[in-house]
This record gives structure tokens, C-alpha cells and sequence, in this order.
């Protein structure tokens, strides 16, 4: 990560907006460490181009679940039971909803695109995401930023590449998980 930073300056900053875009908290999480241990990461530009890279994302979730919503559910009804539980989370919650969904696992990339299926209001949602994004780019940077002085540069590899065994291990059985739900149903 540190070489990264190192060979594409400014660009990296970039990349790492594109990766908020999409999803981004080990990315961001593992730059601000590595910033923390090795420098050439700066966490405030790191914080606010991750956090444009966050609000951007989500407001295009936002405008895609608003123009192509009901669609998209007739297309991909594996969506469907997280869009059901993000509806429920927004009915019951609301401006809370918006401003913590990205800290949900599982329903952060259904989450935007249920608000603009929902019809909320698109100047309320754009501004309720700018504060979310803020909240989440400054909370992973500086969370990174702190594991990162904290471990130091030895123990932050080491857990870097136990999270990430971890991570693997997680989605490898969940695979298995559902690869024998499948059979038992079927068989």
C-alpha cells in the first residue's frame, strides 16, 4: 500500500475515491494504517476523497434505485430481501437510517438505491448522504490511523494478513454454506 502511495501520488488519492464509490472500509482502513506506520498517506486529503468518493457512490445508487427501482427488482430478485429489509430500516428509522447504513453490513450497496425507490426527497438525501459520508470517511481513517500507531509496522502486517485470511475464510464458507443449502433443497 505504501509502495502504491509512493509511485502514484496523487492518483492513489483517486483510486481510493473510486474505491469508496463502490465500498472502500478495509481499503480506506488499510491506507490510513499504513499512513499511520510508513507516511506519504495524507489522512486528511485520504479522509475527504474517500468521503466524495462515498457521497458520490451513494447518490448514484440513489438516482439508479429512483429511475430504474421497481425494474431492477423484477430483474434481480435476489435483491429483493435486502431492499425488504433496508424499506423496513427506513420506515422505521428514517434520518438515522440515512445517516448509519453505511456502517450496516450487507445492505450498504441496497441501501441508497431503497431510498430513491422509496421517493425520498433527492435535496434531503444528498444532504443527510453528505454528512453520512463524512461521518463514515472521517471514522475509517481515523480508526486506521490509530490501529496503525498502535500496532506498528511488524504487528500491522501480520493483522492486515489476518484479516484478510479471515475475510477469505468467511466467504469461503458462506459459499459452502449455500452451495449445501442448494443441494439439500434440490436433492
Amino acid at each position: 500500500m505504501g509502495e502504491f502511495w509512493a509511485e502514484w501520488g496523487m492518483l492513489a488519492y483517486a483510486a481510493a475515491a473510486l474505491w469508496a464509490f463502490f465500498e472502500g472500509e478495509t481499503f480506506v482502513l488499510a491506507a490510513a494504517a499504513v499512513g499511520a506506520v510508513a507516511g506519504g498517506i495524507d489522512p486528511w486529503i485520504l479522509m475527504v476523497c474517500v468521503w466524495l468518493g462515498s457521497f458520490a457512490g451513494d447518490q448514484t445508487w440513489f438516482t439508479l434505485g429512483r429511475r430504474f427501482g421497481p425494474g431492477a427488482l423484477r430483474r434481480f430478485p435476489k435483491a429483493e430481501p435486502r431492499v425488504a429489509q433496508a424499506s423496513r430500516m427506513l420506515e422505521r428509522y428514517g434520518t438515522l437510517f440515512v445517516l448509519s447504513f453505511r456502517f450496516l453490513y450487507g445492505i450498504r450497496n441496497v441501501a441508497a438505491a431503497t431510498c430513491g425507490l422509496a421517493g425520498m426527497d433527492r435535496r434531503r438525501f444528498a444532504a443527510l448522504n453528505f454528512v453520512a459520508a463524512g461521518i463514515w470517511a472521517g471514522s475509517f481513517v481515523a480508526a486506521g490511523w490509530f490501529l496503525g500507531a498502535w500496532l506498528g509496522p511488524e504487528r500491522l502486517f501480520f493483522a492486515i494478513a489476518a484479516l484478510a485470511l479471515g475475510l477469505a475464510l468467511v466467504f469461503l464458507g458462506r459459499h459452502l454454506i449455500r452451495r449445501r443449502r442448494l443441494a439439500v433443497a434440490r436433492g
